[in-house]
């Protein structure tokens, strides 16, 4: 788990913690307030601190979430009313775990007891009742804080997303790569190799017999081509003229894409569409840089 990137500030009856937490769903925020405990979980960013002063839930805490920036704010009330907070802005020691407490996780998979209980039967289980304790997992993991990476550092990498002008953004997410993309190591390979890799593996996966059953048995394609998806609405960036280029293809590759789904699902995505696009996408998948030549050679 990533320790995300926080500040926090106070006033005399509240403590503001805000975390940088982009490329989450609020719909997988969860946070815990407890005294002087505050966690913070929403995959793949985990923050557990330990507060000099007690912080409550009485209906007065406040959360905001700023998408285009990734902030998330959260305001909590103070236990006693106009007490000053000492030391919030030492983060390293605000990080250390506490003692060797042990907590419930914040997201907990009820399928695996539910199977564990159906398996074991009623009356089953230790004469000692260990069977009915609840499993604890042991939230006090080391953090660490997160830093800002220099100018030079950033200018060395590898760049790629919309108008070829990001980079370093998966420096941090090695382990949740996989449910992202499928480039490895992709702030360290250059655009000429990931599109050689997208191109292998499309190679690889290719299955003639699969593309001759949606030609001879059409039935479901033919009702999908009569489909009529609704129409965009604009945005406007300022990118200069590489970017701008960039940006003009990649938008090709990710509206086909888009498309494709759009059929596929007749207007009403499901929780797939997501995947599906991102899968058609090399844009995405393979965060390829598109470029004049694209149209001839890919």
């Amino acid at each position: 788990m990533i320790t995300p990137a926080f500040e926090l500030s106070q006033d005399g009856h509240f403590l503001t913690i805000v975390l940088r937490v982009p490329y989450t769903r609020t719909s997988e925020f969860d946070f815990y307030v407890d005294g002087t405990d505050f966690k913070f979980y929403a995959k793949p960013y985990f923050l557990r601190l330990t507060l000099p002063g007690r912080i409550i839930e009485d209906g007065r805490e406040k959360a905001t979430f700023d998408i285009d920036k990734g902030l998330f704010t959260l305001k909590v009330p103070k236990e006693r009313g106009g007490e000053h907070f000492e030391g919030l802005q030492m983060l390293t020691s605000l990080l250390a775990p506490k003692g060797s407490r042990t907590a419930r996780p914040l997201v907990e998979d009820v399928s695996v007891e539910a199977s564990g209980a159906s398996a074991d039967g009623p009356g089953d289980g230790d004469d000692d009742g260990e069977g009915e304790d609840e499993e604890e997992f042991d939230w006090q993991v080391e953090q660490e804080a997160y830093t800002e990476r220099s100018e030079a550092e950033l200018a060395s990498l590898q760049k790629y997303g919309f108008g070829n002008q990001r980079a370093g953004v998966f420096a941090r997410l090695q382990e949740e790569l996989s449910d992202v993309i499928d480039v490895r190591n992709p702030d360290g390979t250059t655009a000429a190799e990931r599109r050689r890799a997208r191109r292998d593996a499309e190679m690889r996966d290719f299955s003639s017999d699969h593309y001759l059953s949606d030609l001879f048995e059409d039935d479901v394609v033919q009702g999908l081509l009569k489909f009529s998806p609704w129409r965009f609405t604009n945005r406007s960036y300022l990118l200069d003229k590489a970017s701008r280029q960039a940006a003009w293809l990649g938008l090709v590759d990710l509206l086909l894409a888009y498309a494709y789904d759009q059929r596929f699902t007749q207007g009403e995505p499901t929780v797939e569409s997501p995947w599906t696009i991102r899968k058609l996408s090399g844009t995405l998948c393979w965060l390829e840089v598109r470029g004049w030549g694209w149209w001839c050679f890919s």
